[in-house]
């Protein structure tokens, strides 16, 4: 069902969703409520006539009595009286006596017959208690039976029979039945009106819908229209549409999109310009170097050409490594990098690339110091997560003062990972440390150069630890240091693609 409705568009539509809403709340209580009100008039009618008709049975009963007709049914008075109710209410009357013997019908189609009633009998035996009536709305007729009473009493000492009280002795029973065409009559006039009026009031409601439903969704239409010039390029100005709370939200929410776009954009355009910078930068070098060989003429000395060719290599070397991480970053920007994890002894993997790094703190007498809190094993991609702890103990070392220190601490919380490498370097400046993991950027350019820094290391790093679905953040004050501090979780979660 769901399928199919997808695939009608008029379905999805709001508007229309709206407008069925409308006119379904509109509509529905209308007929409800005509229904209610037939039902209800046709049960108020019902009750009505038949209190009416059981009373005029009551006193064709008591006239029964006084004129015996029981005993002898040939009074003139009591048969005009039966002919005229039966006249009256369009109906047939039967008078019962108490062997169950029709002693007249109005219709003179069962008289001298025996009737076996089930609310007859109960009428016979229970008397005044026994008075029954139903509507039998598909034969059209409502029934009725009303005992024939002669009151006596027990000081007479008459004999009253065994069904007898001591204040009425039941002689027989009237069943009567009248019928309802004139209330159907009534009825279905009632009906045809209401009808007519449901369909008015259908018609109006309908039309209040398509109005309505057309102006509550129009702030929406302007708001499409707006993000619609946004994106043809006619305009990049913030979106408002401010007329309902829910439009105010998703205006907010696209305008931070937009804003968000164009710091993209111009990051884009920022990151080209400083590749274009930094891989012409050695190519400007390497193209120097050169001319001032071709320059000097035959009588080069060999030791000035190894020197320009070691010089022209590490340019080259510097330029490859800057290559191959801009292919490292733009891989793990695309978030469809293969991650090859598997349970890892993290104090085992720290203290083997503090080792690595020990020829490189050596030579400024730094000290590498490894703090483990506890044994840790946590379920990584090695190679990545290797890449991410080098890097920063490599930037602690080189960019740490003479004799300086760098203190790498494992821990757990028994959920995440938490590595932090800690330096004795000069620290970053406030206004550099929410930048640092830009690319390309750097605190000192000069001192970076000087020590073959590209200013993607970092960015690299927060890539891999993102992939990893952890966090890297960093502390610093200038004259004390920097900590950076990765939480990673020790049980991998899976990228939903």
């Amino acid at each position: 069902m769901a399928v199919l409705l997808s695939k009608i568009p008029i379905l999805r539509s709001l508007k229309f969703r709206i407008f069925i809403i409308m006119f379904l709340i509109g509509s529905i209580p209308g007929i409800i409520l005509r229904y209610g009100i037939l039902s209800n008039y046709e049960s108020r009618v019902v009750n009505v006539r038949t209190s009416e008709a059981q009373t005029q049975l009551r006193i064709l009963a008591n006239h029964l009595i006084t004129y015996d007709y029981l005993g002898t049914p040939d009074s003139a008075v009591v048969n005009a009286e039966l002919a005229q109710f039966s006249s009256f209410y369009d109906g047939r009357v039967l008078v019962i006596d108490d062997k169950l013997r029709v002693i007249k019908d109005t219709y003179e189609m069962a008289t001298g017959k025996t009737v076996v009633s089930e609310d007859v009998v109960k009428c016979l035996r229970y008397g005044s208690n026994g008075i029954s009536s139903r509507y039998r709305k598909k034969e059209g007729f409502i029934e009725m039976v009303i005992p024939i009473v002669e009151t006596a009493s027990l000081e007479s000492g008459d004999y009253l029979g065994p069904r007898d009280t001591a204040e009425e002795h039941v002689r027989g029973v009237i069943l009567g039945s009248i019928s309802t065409d004139s209330i159907m009559a009534t009825i279905e006039n009632l009906g045809r009106r209401a009808s007519l009026m449901q369909i008015v009031v259908v018609l109006v409601v309908f039309a209040i819908a398509i109005l309505a439903s057309g102006g509550l969704l129009r702030p929406f239409d302007k708001l499409t229209r707006a993000i619609a010039d946004v994106q043809a390029g006619y305009t990049s100005r913030p979106v408002t549409a401010n007329d309902y709370l829910e439009t105010e939200h998703i205006v907010d929410a696209f305008n931070q999109v937009l804003g968000r776009m164009r710091a993209l954009d111009e990051s884009r355009q920022e990151f080209v310009s400083n590749v274009s910078h930094e891989l012409k930068t050695p190519m400007t070098s390497m193209k120097v170097l050169a001319d001032s060989l071709l320059q000097q003429g035959d009588g080069v000395p060999p030791e000035m050409y190894r020197e320009f060719l070691q010089d022209i290599n590490n340019e080259l070397d510097r330029e490859n490594r800057m290559i191959q991480e801009l292919l490292s970053l733009a891989r793990m920007d695309r978030r469809k990098v293969t991650m090859n994890v598997k349970a890892v002894n993290i104090n085992e993997l720290v203290e083997i690339l503090l080792k690595r790094m020990r020829p490189l703190a050596q030579p400024r007498d730094i000290e590498l110091v490894l703090v483990s809190e506890r044994e840790v094993t946590a379920e990584i991609d090695e190679v990545k997560m290797t890449m991410v702890f080098s890097n920063l103990i490599e930037n602690a070392v080189k960019y740490n003062k003479e004799h300086g220190r760098v203190t790498v601490t494992i821990d757990s919380d028994h959920k995440n990972l938490i590595v932090t490498v800690e330096d004795t370097g000069p620290g970053i400046p406030a206004e550099s440390v929410g930048r640092i993991f830009e690319r390309f950027y750097r605190v000192d350019k000069s001192r970076s150069r000087e020590i073959g820094g590209t200013g993607l290391g970092l960015s690299i790093a927060k890539s891999a630890v993102l992939l990893h679905k952890g966090t890297i953040e960093v502390k610093s004050e200038e004259g004390t240091g920097t900590v950076f501090t990765v939480t990673v979780p020790l049980n991998y979660i899976p990228v939903q693609s």
